[in-house]
């Protein structure tokens, strides 16, 4: 028997009603073709035209017309608190490492080598278990690294060349 499919997904707020849910992990939600299995034992092919980085909220659409919920996975992580959150976070950034922002916190993947760093400039730094919902790259959706050099941000480093 062939597999349901999704060549398409629709970001958080483009749609409603799903149909069940998928719970992925940040690195898991990072794909272009992969067989998942949601919530309720469904299992389905994700065929997608380009590797994507979908996030909580998202949906996969299936060719039978179903909606498939992405819901954040709960994953080792590390809380990030201090007294000058500014600039850890700066320190987080410029690693290029994939950040969450909460109100009183930071919350990245966990790591002993950036926690060591972390550490000596005066964070303080606890693991925990919890949904990952990073920011996303400065040219809208998609991963802090790696992001896409396309047309529009072509034109930006040409008319910062420019002057």
């Amino acid at each position: 028997m062939e597999l349901p499919f999704s060549q398409q997904f629709h970001r958080q707020g483009q749609w409603s009603g799903a149909d069940d849910s998928v719970q992925l992990t940040y690195d898991a939600r990072f794909l272009r073709r992969k067989a998942l299995t949601t919530a309720g034992g469904l299992r389905f092919l994700v065929d997608l035209a380009h590797t994507s980085s979908l996030n909580d909220g998202d949906a996969f659409e299936l060719n039978d017309g179903c909606l498939i919920a992405v819901v954040a996975a709960k994953e080792e992580l590390l809380a990030v608190t201090g007294p000058n959150l500014h600039r850890i976070a700066w320190h987080i950034g410029n690693r290029h490492t994939p950040c969450q922002m909460d109100p009183d916190r930071l919350l990245i993947q966990r790591d002993r080598v950036i926690r060591d760093m972390l550490e000596r400039i005066g964070a303080e730094v606890s693991e925990i278990v919890e949904p990952f919902r990073p920011e996303g790259g400065a040219y809208g959706h998609g991963r802090t690294h790696g992001h896409d050099h396309g047309h529009t941000h072509e034109h930006i480093h040409e008319r910062a060349h420019a002057k």
